[in-house]
């Protein structure tokens, strides 16, 4: 099996990050990995040095966003990504969360 690594630096432009992503992960597709493995957090900045509740605003639902934009891509290029999420899971309840 062929493993790829995405390992990119972000902004805080979220959308600019993920078609980042989604570039870098085509590129691993066509090299011929099967497995994709993606950087913690990888949407935006890594803000885990600190406890700031600013941040709850980034988390999203699992199913959400990501995992559907993602699953989509991972079925259309026959690969298997493993995210890495800052999940929303209710009112005042986050966790990271890593999925695949």
């Amino acid at each position: 099996m062929k493993i790829g690594i995405i390992q990119q630096s972000n902004t805080a432009d979220r959308a600019a990050n993920v078609s980042k992503l989604e570039q870098n992960i085509r590129v691993c597709a066509a090299k011929g990995a099967e497995l994709i493995i993606m950087q913690e957090l990888h949407n935006g900045l890594y803000f885990c040095q600190t406890e700031d509740t600013a941040v709850f605003e980034l988390a999203e639902t699992i199913p959400g966003p990501s995992t559907e934009s993602f699953g989509s891509l991972a079925k259309e290029l026959g690969v298997v990504l493993v995210l890495s999420l800052f999940e929303k899971r209710t009112a005042g309840l986050y966790q990271y969360s890593c999925c695949h």
